[in-house]
């Protein structure tokens, strides 16, 4: 038995949707604890294709059950929508598969409108790059305690008064301070109702689904989205997303005891990408980054928007270490690499003339840094058919012990390739000894 939490340690987008099917084929639960629909797990199996925003990507494997915790807003559109398609793929959804907390609170549509007109209203420098899925003012409204919650939806009266008094708040602003047109109570009403009358079987206490798998001694796998620079506390403020990304929201967003946790693994790309606004310390502007970009086909599954791609970051690597608690590395899109004659790998910065090891506290010190570079060999061969470490070439090893050697931190396990089976398990984290 053991509990995994599995983390990006970047800016997101490292691939944990392939690491997290990977290792569900190990656990019995499979459980995501934050963020909404703003993250995309891209999944290939046996060829297909499938894009994941709110369903755990453990849904693939027919006997395993599925939980989306409180520390998810969700959108219940997009969710029945993921439910459809894979229905209409053979893989319908029961309540014995998925169960949603009744504390998981819901995106509204007042939400999504909020998020674009806000964003819109910014100043270019000051524009976040949100997703407009309504993310950031649904968290807001948790916060606030006026949101709504999975288990509100099927209180009819209840719903409707926590409602009406968002709808009048939200219809001011809208009125008065972004002057656009103001939303219908009794439109939300009738969509949202049909909405419940769908969920009401899927919706019940994870947290007491947990403690009894525990108990019963059942392999649990905790699924993050985004990547821990883009942590509400502890990213690139304000250039983040409206959640605790980080490892230690796997226990808050479920409600699992921290205690039962065995391992923490963090996803860490072989070299660094992120989408949207905000410093990048190691961006490349060159035809390094457009070639980094084309090969690992490096646009967001969410958005869809072109990633942009640098060299491997070990400043921020380390800081995803400290923040988590990082047992192991999965270490992904490495055979992206192929190709280069050297290889750069940042491992300190330069900020106003002076060096550091650790990521500047303020956004003015982030845009100020510059990476300081260690240079390594590269590889010319194509590694996408290697199944075992030993027949990586000697240069792509090199690499990999200078991750672990620069993170204080083993490999766990290394992706060559988007497929399932392009994946060399080094250490199964859920089994001890």
């Amino acid at each position: 038995m053991a509990c995994v939490v599995v983390v990006g340690s970047q800016w997101g987008d490292e691939g944990k949707g392939k690491i997290v099917d990977l290792l569900t084929g190990h656990a019995d639960c499979v459980v995501r604890f934050q963020g909404g629909n703003n993250a995309g797990h891209t999944l290939v199996v046996d060829g297909r294709k499938f894009v994941f925003h709110l369903i755990p990507s453990g849904i693939l494997y027919e006997n395993k059950k599925c939980f989306i915790g409180n520390g998810v807003v969700l959108d219940p559109g997009v969710l029945l929508e993921e439910m459809d398609d894979l229905a209409a793929n053979g893989l319908a959804v029961s309540p014995e598969r998925l169960t949603i907390s009744e504390h998981t609170h819901i995106i509204m549509p007042y939400h999504r409108l909020l998020d674009g007109v806000s964003e819109k209203a910014k100043k270019d420098g000051a524009r976040i790059g949100t997703t407009g899925r309504g993310i950031g003012p649904a968290y807001g409204d948790k916060i606030l305690r006026c949101g709504i919650r999975a288990g509100d939806l099927l209180d009819p009266n209840l719903f409707r008064d926590i409602l009406a008094e968002n709808v009048a708040e939200k219809n001011f602003l809208f009125r008065e301070k972004y002057h656009s047109t103001p939303i219908d109570l009794d439109e939300i009403i009738k969509e949202y109702s049909a909405y419940a009358e769908r969920l009401a079987p899927y919706i019940g206490n994870v947290s007491l689904e947990l403690h009894q798998a525990h108990k019963a001694g059942k392999n649990i796998l905790f699924e993050g989205a985004q990547g821990t620079q883009l942590d509400i506390d502890h990213g690139t403020y304000p250039f983040v997303t409206s959640s605790n990304t980080i490892a230690g929201n796997a226990c808050t967003g479920s409600g699992f005891g921290p205690a039962h946790i065995d391992e923490v693994i963090g996803i860490v790309k072989a070299y660094t990408t992120r989408v949207g606004e905000g410093p990048f310390p190691s961006e490349l502007f060159d035809d390094t980054g457009d070639t980094l970009q084309k090969k690992g086909g490096e646009f967001g599954a969410t958005t869809g928007r072109k990633r942009r791609c640098g060299w491997l970051d070990t400043v921020i690597a380390r800081e995803a270490v400290r923040l988590n608690g990082l047992t192991g590395l999965a270490i992904t899109k490495l055979d992206v690499l192929s190709g280069h004659k050297t290889l750069k790998i940042a491992d300190s910065y330069e900020v106003n003339g002076k060096n550091t090891t650790e990521m500047p506290a303020t956004i003015r010190g982030i845009r100020a840094a510059r990476p300081i570079y260690q240079e390594i060999p590269g590889w010319d061969e194509e590694i996408d058919a290697v199944r075992n470490l030993e027949d990586l070439p000697r240069a792509a090893r090199d690499y990999i012990k200078r991750m672990e050697d620069l993170t204080e931190t083993p490999a766990m396990l290394v992706s060559v390739g988007p497929d399932r089976g392009q994946t060399l398990l080094l250490r199964n984290p859920f089994e001890k000894g």
